[in-house]
């Protein structure tokens, strides 16, 4: 008897051309350029496919770029904890300044952080599914730093995060300076100055 074609594979296989092509033609032609009927032909499904697991192309670019970056809850986000905050942030650091300067991170991420301007719902999902997981597995990170004495006891955590990320996601925006390890290792040296061990706290 021949054997049956299993649907759950297929609609995985449907699933991953439709990322794929998603990821493809934001590339390509940019997102304002981007249609579901466009990523429909390039996956080879039809529009109904896609409307039937994504509400909008937002939706979908958000889905490719995690799918891009390996990101998703069954993930382990630890960041690396050797005992050394300043080169264990460094390595984080050079490698995330690493991604936004790959072509191939640099064209999705754009297009999604353009959407998340100006559609709430895809903002939401995009806290839910990559942005909170990550952010509270750098905050762990950080509350090792604390609980060694590396970082203020008193840190504002959420407010560290920014310090130390925010001037990355601001020069790769504006295109205004080269992402360079020797950047990378400069933020982490001036957050490391901002959020250091508060001194009068540790004196007897």
């Amino acid at each position: 008897m021949a054997k049956q074609p299993d649907p759950a594979r297929r609609s995985q296989r449907s699933r991953q051309a439709i990322l794929t092509a998603a990821r493809e033609l934001v590339s390509e032609v940019g997102y304002a350029k981007l249609s579901i009927e466009a990523i429909a032909a390039r996956a080879g499904v039809g529009k109904q496919t896609i409307y039937r697991w994504w509400p909008s192309k937002g939706a979908v670019v958000l889905d490719a770029f995690l799918a891009l970056s390996e990101a998703g809850p069954e993930q382990d986000m630890a960041l690396p904890d050797t005992g050394d905050l300043e080169a264990d942030l460094k390595v984080v650091m050079r490698a995330t300044v690493a991604e936004f300067a790959d072509p191939a991170f640099e064209a999705p991420i754009r297009a999604l952080n353009t959407e998340i301007i100006n559609d709430p719902a895809l903002a939401a999902q995009y806290q839910e599914k990559l942005a909170g997981p990550v952010d509270e597995a750098k905050k762990e990170r950080l509350r090792s730093a604390q609980r060694a004495g590396q970082l203020a006891a008193g840190a504002d955590l959420d407010l560290a995060l920014e310090l130390l990320y925010a001037p990355l996601y601001q020069r790769w925006l504006l295109r205004s300076g080269p992402l360079t390890p020797q950047y990378a290792d400069a933020l982490v040296d001036a957050f490391l100055k901002a959020m250091g061990p508060d001194i009068d706290a540790s004196t007897p």
